[in-house]
């Protein structure tokens, strides 16, 4: 694992950072009395004045045309980085989604970066036979049996959280965590990585914000009230540092439990919106990363990264 990730060049650190606009175009970037920080040369906004590229608190939205694949390369190929993938295959999902999610991740995820993938399934019998890639190593966990009956996304982020926890935290630089019924459709690489990501929701980023189904009962602990918000967030993809991962996990169960001793019942994706309301992401993914299928995709979705597929029910 590399200790130093996010750090920007030598020429900025520890140099005071302001954030203005700059002559590449981006709102987000900022600048030192050491010149221009790396955002500046990682991030060209200019290109895309179709689309939010750049977020109120000065967070990066990423599409097409918004970033430098050589820059970027460059600029993350030397600092020894390992990723970490992370999906939760149980039942009919595994059998009809999984063999397809691994394939295309091998070739299109961090190619050329360390990559590990933490593979949790129901049954051993379920891994397909998919071997991983040059600089990539699979590593596959069951789920006891008898808690299959439980709210998937709960029974999901618990196990999750246990193995950050456990190993995780020691094994990789950042951690992504995706949805079995997503296949990638072109690269996905360090353009991603950040602290904090979140994916914006691919049908509801074209709606209005008075409109966002988020949880609007006030007892519960997603409630977030009718004029705020800032987007309406994916739960199928969510990624950043492992900690920051955990931290988003650990809100998430704390109020799972005050709803449930409230006599309440929330989304995973409402208490994910209500966490990244009050906790902001410092990198959003554009809905070319979780574009899904069943929608003709607008103008403004000019690449599709990744592909939500329909799904039925995760357990037979």
């Amino acid at each position: 694992m590399s200790g130093n990730a996010l750090e920007p060049p030598p020429s900025t650190q520890g140099a005071p950072c302001e954030p203005r606009p700059c002559r590449l175009g981006s709102l987000s970037c900022c600048h030192s009395k050491g010149g221009p920080c790396i955002t500046c040369f990682l991030f060209v906004h200019r290109r895309r004045p179709d689309v939010i590229t750049t977020t109120d608190w000065l967070a990066p939205v990423i599409w097409e045309g918004t970033f430098n694949r050589r820059v970027l390369g460059k600029h993350y190929r030397n600092r020894n980085l390992t990723m970490g993938l992370a999906v939760f295959a149980i039942g009919r999902i595994a059998d009809q989604y999984l063999e397809r999610f691994l394939e295309s991740a091998k070739k299109h995820f961090m190619t050329g970066y360390r990559v590990v993938f933490y593979i949790t399934v129901d049954d051993l019998d379920k891994m397909p036979d998919v071997d991983p890639g040059p600089l990539q190593t699979f590593q596959v966990f069951t789920l006891r049996e008898e808690i299959w009956w439980q709210d998937f996304n709960l029974l999901r982020m618990r196990n999750l959280g246990e193995h950050i926890v456990q190993h995780i935290q020691g094994e990789v630089d950042f951690l992504f965590s995706m949805a079995t019924n997503q296949i990638f459709q072109s690269d996905v690489g360090v353009e991603t990585l950040g602290a904090s990501v979140a994916q914006l929701h691919a049908w509801w980023y074209f709606k209005s914000t008075k409109d966002f189904p988020y949880e609007r009962r006030r007892r519960s602990a997603a409630y977030i009230p009718y004029g705020k918000g800032d987007f309406y967030y994916d739960s199928a993809f969510v990624g950043g540092t492992p900690q920051q991962v955990l931290n988003l996990i650990e809100e998430y169960l704390k109020g799972v439990l005050q709803d449930k001793q409230n006599g309440l019942n929330s989304s995973y994706e409402n208490h994910l919106n209500k966490y990244f309301f009050l906790n902001k992401p410092t990198k959003l993914l554009s809905p070319e990363y979780n574009w899904d299928v069943t929608f003709y995709p607008p103008p403004q979705v000019q690449f599709i990264k990744v592909a939500q597929h329909p799904k039925r029910r995760p357990w037979p």
